[in-house]
């Protein structure tokens, strides 16, 4: 069979991002398969690379997918023994003409090249389905490099949402989300909180996918991605940020255009419905096979 083969440097964000593209490109194009590795060492990538050594014992993909810094010179190894076109997620450390195509968020302010696609954050796996009235999430990040926290300004948060919106709330944390902030959002009445770590893979995107609204930190970027990728009405919680960086920026663009609601501006109603489809996976896939690399 056919397959695209996607580089996995084992982190899970990475991943996620790899296979939204690859799945989102056997949907477009049935009889392939997907098949993933690990980076190769970078001895082993040099041997390729001067030798023509053999990478791994496998067949040519049709396309190779790779996310993450840890990924490129494995990357372009496989492209110079397969002669296989190559598709880098997220800016490359690598110079971008040795890439087929890159998949580059436009917060990271892409330059403007044939093969550069700029895409409104980072892609994933998210793919909407029937929504359940009155079914909403809450979804909480924590302090990172680019934040500080305030837990008793998310706390107060999340009850004036509880209270201005009753309705069948379910939220989730994250591994960044401190165990105290947890432990306060279980007192809260009206929301049921599943911690991140008793939640099986695959049950955020299906828990997504049949929300009609969602609230998120607004420190977790990928997660306000993969609630608009649900086809989720989506509010964001105010948190400290540290720098005027580009996420924040990104974030501000997002309000400016109406995608976002900030809870500082909601009026107390459900959130509006989403104006338009918001699925970058199958638009970048979509680009790729009308460019004839798949």
């Amino acid at each position: 069979m056919k397959h695209i083969l996607i580089v996995n440097d084992g982190k899970a964000g990475h991943l996620n991002q790899s296979l939204g593209l690859a799945e989102a490109l056997v949907e477009l194009r049935s009889g392939l398969g997907i098949e993933k590795i690990k980076p190769l060492s970078r001895f082993r990538a040099m041997l390729v690379f001067a030798f023509g050594v053999r990478p791994y014992a496998g067949r040519r993909p049709e396309l190779i997918i790779g996310t993450g810094h840890g990924t490129h010179l494995t990357l372009l190894a496989l492209k110079r023994y397969w002669r296989t076109p190559v598709v880098v997620m997220m800016k490359p450390s690598a110079p971008l003409r040795l890439f087929d195509l890159s998949l580059i968020p436009e917060h990271d302010h892409p330059p403007e090249r044939s093969n550069v696609i700029t895409t409104s954050g980072a892609l994933n796996r998210v793919r909407p389905a029937r929504k359940r009235p009155g079914k909403g999430m809450v979804l909480i990040g924590g302090p990172s490099k680019n934040s500080d926290w305030d837990e008793e300004r998310l706390l107060r948060q999340v009850e004036t949402l509880v209270q201005r919106d009753p309705g069948d709330w379910l939220l989730t944390t994250s591994r960044r989300t401190p165990s105290s902030t947890t432990e306060a959002l279980r007192k809260i009445t009206g929301v049921e909180v599943v911690p991140s770590d008793l939640t099986p893979e695959g049950w955020l995107p299906e828990k997504l996918a049949s929300a009609e609204q969602c609230w998120v930190t607004e420190d977790s970027v990928s997660m306000i991605y993969e609630a608009l990728s649900a086809g989720c009405s989506v509010g964001v919680f105010e948190v400290p940020w540290r720098t005027e960086g580009r996420l924040v920026r990104g974030i501000k663009k997002l309000k400016e255009r109406g995608v976002l609601t900030s809870f500082d501006h909601w009026s107390g109603k459900p959130l509006p419905p989403p104006q338009h489809e918001f699925n970058e996976a199958q638009r970048c896939a979509q680009i790729i096979t009308e460019r004839g690399l798949i």
